[in-house]
């Protein structure tokens, strides 16, 4: 897949499948945008799972965060990737570890991350990728296409 451009179709057809998310590197700092962007996820109907090691057992917008991955306990559709672009093969290569256990689908990187490496993996591993787009913005740009409004 061409990952410098994507079709309104693939990704409102993600946003609109997606019911669960595993947000890797939570904040609880209400200025950081992925904290911005739990919020405003699970606002819009998204079960949002947070983890972050640093924040393992904490609440972060009234859900427990968890240390890894593997660690939430409950299927999950989509990851997504607040981390560098170097961290996000690591990140990619636990979602493919853990796509059966967790039912992971897709893997999302953040506005800003790209990796090829990890991309090319998870796509080989049966995954759908997204890379440097925030689902925030996408679901505002896309809304009338995805019926989460």
């Amino acid at each position: 897949m061409n990952h410098d451009s994507y079709s309104d179709e693939y990704i409102s057809e993600i946003l609109r499948e997606v019911r669960t998310v595993a947000l890797i590197g939570a904040s609880t700092n209400p200025a950081r945008p992925s904290n911005m962007v739990m919020r405003f996820l699970l606002s819009h109907g998204y079960e949002v799972h947070p983890v972050n090691p640093g924040l393992e057992g904490g609440d972060i917008h009234g859900r427990e965060a968890y240390a890894r991955l593997p660690d939430v306990p409950a299927p999950v559709d989509m990851v997504d990737i607040f981390r560098n672009s170097a961290a996000a093969l690591e990140v990619t290569r636990a979602a493919i570890r853990f796509k059966d256990q967790l039912q992971i689908k897709v893997v999302w990187m953040q506005q800003g991350v790209r990796n090829d490496e990890a991309a090319a993996e998870a796509e080989a591993a049966g995954l759908k990728v997204v890379m440097n787009r925030c689902p925030k913005i996408e679901l505002g740009r896309l809304a009338h296409l995805i019926g989460r409004t």
